[in-house]
C-alpha cells in the first residue's frame, strides 16, 4: 500500500496529463475546449484513478463528452503510464463533477433567502414594538412587588 503523499502526487500528475492530452492531443470533436478536469483521486493501492470533469454546455454536450472520454480512455491511460513511470498504470474512471450544479443550487437558495429577507424588511418598515422599545426591567426601576409581604 502506498502512502498518501505518493497517491496525491500521482493524482496531480494524472490530472495534468489528462488535461494536457485533452487540450492538445485528442482530435475528438466531442471533447472540445468545454471539458475541464476538476479533480483526480487515486486509491491507496494506486490501481484505480477517478477523474472528475465538468462540461460547460447543455445535457446533449455533457452526454457527448462522456462518450468521448470513454472512447479516449485507452489513449489517456497510456499517456498517464508514459508520464508516471509506475509499475502499474492506474485504470481511469471518468465521473461528471457535480460541483457546478451544486453551486447553482446554492446560489438559487441564497437568492430565495435574499428575497425573503427583503419581504420581511419591507413588512417591518413601519412596525413598532408591542410593549416598548426595551421590554426588560432595569435595576433603577422601583416597581417591585412589595405588596406581597
Amino acid at each position: 500500500m502506498a502512502d498518501n503523499a505518493r497517491a496525491k502526487r500521482l493524482a496531480d500528475l494524472i490530472r495534468e496529463v489528462v488535461a494536457q492530452k485533452l487540450q492538445r492531443g485528442i482530435k475528438d470533436p466531442r471533447l472540445g475546449t468545454h471539458v475541464t478536469i476538476t479533480d483526480t483521486r487515486v486509491t491507496g493501492d494506486l490501481r484505480e484513478a477517478t477523474v472528475f470533469y465538468t462540461v460547460y454546455g447543455d445535457d446533449e454536450e455533457r452526454q457527448a463528452a462522456a462518450a468521448g472520454l470513454e472512447s479516449a480512455k485507452g489513449i489517456l491511460r497510456s499517456e498517464v503510464g508514459r508520464a508516471a513511470g509506475v509499475k502499474f498504470t492506474p485504470t481511469l474512471t471518468f465521473v461528471m463533477d457535480a460541483l457546478p450544479d451544486t453551486a447553482r443550487n446554492i446560489e438559487d437558495l441564497l437568492d430565495k433567502a435574499r428575497q425573503s429577507d427583503a419581504k420581511v424588511r419591507e413588512a417591518s418598515a413601519g412596525a413598532t414594538y408591542a410593549g416598548g422599545a426595551d421590554p426588560y426591567r432595569k435595576p433603577d426601576d422601583d416597581e417591585t412587588d412589595d405588596t406581597a409581604e
